[in-house]
């Protein structure tokens, strides 16, 4: 088709763009050009798309249409690929923390980092607050309550939330009985008075895209575990398990990961607890959802567009991703090799903290032999919070969401500048559509070649509908594609690096709109809403496409009460920084969090 080529970008050396707050370079908003889909119609465009070469051609315009081929296949860059987003460690000196020794255990690591945070003598006294990791760890303790006990309560809401007048979905599998077996040992233990951690008795989901004994891994699909078995535990998982936390089964997902809404025809569309009409968003659903319903503090998910930090923000909860290597990848599902990484969801920035302790390791990285810096925890405990932190905001990226989030964030912001005299410096950050373009190139070649072997042998009928458009995709980029989109990642660090020599953070919103209301087409077909899709995303690709750490917290509520998070984005390793200044943020906020519509509480009374 080479008559329909259309005219690539050519890219400015990096040296030359200007990333002041006055730069004139164009801020080009997400130019998506697909309308929503849903039932039948996803059917017919199905259909269309994967005729031999009617659908060529669709995948050509569609393409070209939403600037793909402008902006990445026929783009003109200087810069040389860059494959995987590890990074050197420079030995910069940390403040306010404590560093890990190399060869400490997981629960020796996860006693080192809960001596980092606040002593509670007595409880603060908020309207709504989740129950932590450090209040499970203080009723066994006390005797107040057992792990057994909860994990019985455990099991009556989880199917209290599966019957159909409530249809949660939050769970892909769980098994009682080993739920309960677990629970009876770590109740041994606390009777022993020999608990392994605080994390003993913790209840904690885990994503089906982890492996985690006894279940098989799914990748939200009805297919993935008939061609991949699993045979043992990720390596994230055995660390938890080492430290005595109480596994209780594999959270629902966005089919392969391959959307943002977390509307799976197979398995259920997770609800979101603040309204049961509205997404909890992609791909973590359940993992999300799960702990804004009070049944976990924490969960794992798996974070490869936003996938953590994006449901976390539409949920309500507290979402971190560290630094790309710093958790193993060991025993996840191959589907996004380069810019997935397991990150953690939590009720507090506190929880998030102890189980980031526990799955880390400066060692763990298998992707290359680059040295990694120590394992650091900020020292939480501390009375006063790291003087003189800036952070970094680009202001029509900012504001390039609802009305709601960007006064909500704003204020935010506002409230860290007059509490610790935090301030906010204004800087330009060029090209982020360019790099959202070139993530989705990423993550689709990979997911594609990933399963291909698999795609070649299944029946097409196993996959959802939504999904099978998105294979289409995928399986449409081209190696030239791939390699300018590579391109475009060495250049968007070399801008990032650039930026973080000013400032110690990049700010953000979440996302750019909330939760949006589950349409009655989507049970079968699923939903394609690309529109609503960028404004998910918008702020989440830099975490992902450049192996860089980020948290979002809750700071607020729309109009509607759906909730609000505010993303920080630190620079590689800096993950003990990144927690301290969450830890700030949350403190100004908590008091104000509320109930969701459903919530279960299992320590009381």
């Amino acid at each position: 088709m080479g008559f329909l080529k259309a005219k690539g970008e050519t890219y400015k050396a990096v040296d030359n763009v200007d990333l002041g707050p006055h730069s004139n370079e164009f801020y080009l908003r997400a130019n998506v050009k697909a309308p929503r889909m849903a039932g039948f119609l996803v059917k017919v465009f199905v259909w269309f798309l994967e005729m031999p070469i009617f659908g060529s051609v669709m995948l050509y315009f569609l393409k070209r249409n939403n600037l793909i081929h402008k902006h990445v296949t026929f783009a003109e860059l200087q810069e040389s690929p860059l494959y995987v987003p590890l990074h050197s460690y420079e030995g910069k000196e940390e403040k306010e923390v404590i560093c890990v020794e190399y060869g400490a255990s997981p629960s020796e690591q996860v006693g080192q980092a809960s001596g980092c945070l606040p002593s509670i003598l007595e409880p603060p006294k908020y309207s709504f607050s989740r129950w932590t990791i450090l209040d499970y760890s203080t009723a066994y303790n006390s005797k107040l309550i057992t792990p057994r006990k909860v994990m019985e309560r455990f099991l009556s809401a989880v199917h209290r939330s599966s019957t159909c007048s409530m249809q949660m979905s939050f769970f892909i599998n769980f098994d009682a009985d080993d739920i309960l077996r677990q629970a009876t040992m770590s109740t041994n233990r606390y009777e022993q008075g020999e608990p392994l951690s605080v994390l003993d008795g913790v209840p904690i989901a885990i994503k089906d895209e982890i492996d985690c004994m006894p279940y098989p891994t799914t990748g939200g699909t009805k297919w993935m575990h008939k061609v991949r078995g699993c045979k043992d535990d990720a390596e994230c998982v055995k660390r938890l398990r080492s430290c005595g936390a109480i596994l209780v089964g594999k959270t629902n997902m966005h089919e392969l990961g391959a959307g943002t809404s977390g509307i799976n025809p197979h398995h259920g569309t997770t609800r979101n607890p603040y309204n049961v009409a509205r997404i909890a968003g992609g791909s973590s659903s359940g993992s999300a959802a799960v702990v804004a319903a009070g049944l976990c503090p924490a969960a794992l998910g798996v974070d490869g567009g936003g996938s953590v930090r994006m449901p976390a923000a539409l949920c309500g909860v507290v979402g971190f991703k560290p630094s790309f290597g710093r958790v193993s990848h060991s025993g996840i599902l191959p589907l996004n090799w380069t810019v997935g990484m397991v990150g953690v969801l939590a009720a507090t920035v506190e929880d998030a903290l102890l189980v980031y302790a526990a799955i880390s390791s400066p060692k763990s990285s298998d992707q290359s032999e680059t040295a990694q810096p120590k394992l650091c925890f900020p020292l939480l405990k501390s009375p006063k919070l790291i003087p003189n932190i800036k952070l970094a905001k680009y202001g029509e990226w900012f504001n390039d969401c609802s009305d709601d989030i960007r006064s909500c964030c704003s204020q935010a912001l506002a409230k860290l500048y007059k509490s610790y005299g935090w301030k906010t410096i204004e800087v330009t950050v060029p090209e982020i559509e360019v790099m959202r373009l070139a993530h989705y190139v990423t993550i689709g070649s990979e997911c594609n070649t990933s399963i291909a072997r698999e795609l070649e042998k299944l029946n097409k009928e196993e996959l959802g509908w939504d999904a099978r458009v998105a294979l289409s995709v995928y399986g449409s980029f081209s190696s030239q594609e791939y390699l300018n989109a590579q391109r475009i990642r060495n250049r968007q660090l070399q801008i990032h690096k650039r930026i973080f020599s000013k400032a110690d953070v990049i700010v953000t919103p979440t996302t750019g709109v909330t939760a949006y209301t589950i349409q009655k087409d989507v049970r079968e077909t699923g939903e394609l809403d690309y529109i609503n899709g960028a404004a998910l995303v918008r702020y989440q690709i830099a975490g992902n496409f450049l192996g860089l750490p980020a948290v979002t917290i809750p700071v607020g509520y729309d109009m509607s009460g759906l909730p609000i998070g505010l993303q920080f984005i630190g620079k590689p390793w800096d993950e003990s920084l990144l927690i301290h200044i969450a830890f700030g943020m949350q403190a100004l906020c908590i008091s104000e969090y509320k109930r969701p519509e459903v919530f279960f509480d299992l320590l009381g009374k």
